[in-house]
């Protein structure tokens, strides 16, 4: 996995970059005569370490795939996201390590999980003390739902003025109505939900099971932070560096890939990049925690508006390919549920149409998208869903199949995609 480098984006999510890392790759990019760049943006990961697995393992046989007139270069993109400790790793076979349930009458954010999220959210320990203290109370008094649904609103909102704040969602303007509801209407709902993966419930009591929905809403709103911030980072940051690259290193052509949040990353890149840049050959989202819609010039429900990124996909001088998967349980349940914004009628019947994740189903409502299985020939140009059901499988709740993305399968797909692999 040689020659690579490293673009580190800071917690504030206003598209900072590391500018020597940013210049270390402009300069060795051309150093190394590198023809070919995978640039790959990891999905809900804490620790860098994880991440740097994650590209360690995806990237590993790829040298094997390129072909002969193609000299490769790595990137791994590190930004300031969260997992929570009971989500399975990429890179990490699930089967090994199974979660066990919080006992009963312990506090349900533990230390490993409140060190995450206070790295995840610098400067709001009084806050999280408090959600801590709530979780561990599990009082039966409904004002205390309310007054956790509201710590949980505190943690993730942002400030007017905040370059993030409106990166958040990719089908219209506003807030997801997990934040904005009846907290204990949304409680239950999460808690049913959660109920439905597989996942026991701490006891069967009602109260109990109103706070394991609790910690749904603390996992799915800090999550929405996420998203947020990965917009944010693609477009304010890595789409103009690869503007950067573009014009230092003009024959080298890049190649994108993210997972979960990660593939909202570096879509929104190419929103970012300058508009005349055909630096970017191919783009390969695994199991893309952002809606199916996003690429959509006109939304189906609403046919005045388009997705947050129509036509962006343009800019790509190559396919734009969706890999997707129906075991995939954080996108197919509880994905829609914190998607759906504030004020929005759609029943649960159909929750899924109008809020699913482009990591579940692929590119809907864009013209010409073409649907593969996994082998199949990857078109030259324009969106393609590949459904990688028969590979991404594994894992248990609550993720399902979320983070099993470590294949040779997926990695050809990528050469595939960029017209570079090995003939």
């Amino acid at each position: 996995m040689e020659p690579y480098w490293e673009l580190t984006f800071d917690a504030d999510a206003d598209g900072d970059v590391d500018t020597e890392q940013r210049a270390q790759l402009l300069s060795g990019t051309e150093r190394e005569r590198v023809t070919d760049l995978l640039v790959f943006a990891h999905g809900w990961n804490n620790e860098k370490k994880d991440a740097r697995k994650l590209y360690g393992r995806f990237f590993g046989p790829c040298q094997d795939l390129a072909g002969t007139d193609v000299r490769l270069g790595y990137v791994g993109v590190l930004w300031p996201a969260i997992r929570f400790p009971d989500e399975p790793i990429p890179d990490f076979d699930p089967s090994a390590a199974p979660v066990a349930a919080t006992p009963p009458g312990e506090p349900v954010l533990d230390a490993t999980t409140r060190e995450a999220l206070d790295r995840a959210f610098p400067d709001h320990a009084t806050t999280l003390d408090r959600i801590a203290e709530l979780l561990a109370e599990r009082s039966e008094v409904p004002t205390r739902v309310y007054e956790f649904g509201r710590h949980v609103r505190e943690l993730v909102s942002l400030r007017e003025t905040h370059p993030a704040r409106h990166f958040g969602q990719d089908t219209g303007a506003g807030e997801p109505a997990m934040l904005t509801d009846d907290a204990v209407k949304v409680c239950e709902v999460f808690a049913a939900a959660r109920a439905d993966t597989g996942r026991p419930l701490l006891l069967s009591d009602l109260r109990n099971r109103l706070w394991d929905g609790a910690y749904e809403l603390l996992r799915q709103g800090t999550y929405y932070a996420m998203k947020r911030r990965a917009g944010a980072v693609g477009q304010l940051g890595l789409g103009p560096a690869i503007g950067l690259l573009a014009a230092d290193v003009p024959r080298v052509r890049v190649h994108l890939i993210g997972h979960s949040f990660g593939g909202r990353l570096v879509s929104y890149a190419l929103r970012g990049m300058p508009a005349d840049v055909r630096a970017v050959k191919s783009v390969t989202l695994l199991q893309g925690a952002f809606s199916h819609y996003t690429f959509a010039e006109r939304l189906p429900h609403d046919k005045s508006r388009g997705g947050a990124l129509h036509g962006m996909q343009k800019r790509i001088d190559g396919p734009l390919v969706s890999c997707y998967s129906h075991h995939d349980d954080a996108l197919g349940r509880m994905y829609p549920l914190a998607s759906k914004l504030a004020g929005d009628s759609s029943s649960f019947l159909n929750l899924w149409e109008r809020w699913g994740a482009i990591g579940y189903n692929g590119v809907r409502s864009v013209a010409g998208t073409k649907r593969i299985k996994l082998g199949e020939k990857v078109p030259a140009k324009g969106c393609v869903s590949i459904d990688a059901a028969s590979v991404v499988r594994r894992g248990g709740p609550p993720s399902g199949a979320h983070s099993d993305v470590c294949h040779e399968e997926l990695a050809r797909v990528v050469f595939a995609a960029g017209r570079i692999a090995r003939s």
